[in-house]
């Protein structure tokens, strides 16, 4: 089994910014493909952020430019910089792996293993 973790969330203003961090233990590889998904309230869960073993990132479009997918495959951890922050960007935001990367690589159906999530909530 593979463990992740969430940390980070919190509240903050619009324009402000936050880290999230995901600590990946159990049977989890360095080569996992890596990913950021979020989900508001009666919304479905949509990929924010990927990152394979080699360092590539895919972002959707509504975060590209103002987010940053990296990990620290010695500490088995990933990260989201999460900066300039919209109130549509508050949701329950997600760290999920998978043994490989797919071709979208946000989409959830693409990745096996979830964390319980952590609160982001951006005030206007």
């Amino acid at each position: 089994q593979v463990q992740l973790v969430e940390s980070g969330g919190g509240s903050v203003q619009a324009g402000g910014s936050l880290r999230l961090s995901c600590a990946a233990s159990g049977y989890f590889y360095s080569s996992y493909c890596m990913g950021w998904f979020r989900q508001a309230p009666g919304k479905e869960r949509e990929g924010v952020a990927a990152i394979d073993s080699d360092g590539i990132t895919s972002y959707s479009d509504s975060v590209k430019g103002r987010f940053t997918i990296t990990r620290d495959t010695a500490k088995n951890t990933l990260y989201l910089q999460m900066n300039s922050l919209k109130p549509e960007d508050a949701a329950r935001y997600y760290c999920s792996a998978a043994g490989i990367c797919y071709e979208s690589r946000l989409r959830e159906h693409e990745y096996g293993y979830w964390g319980q999530g952590t609160q982001v909530t951006v005030s206007s």
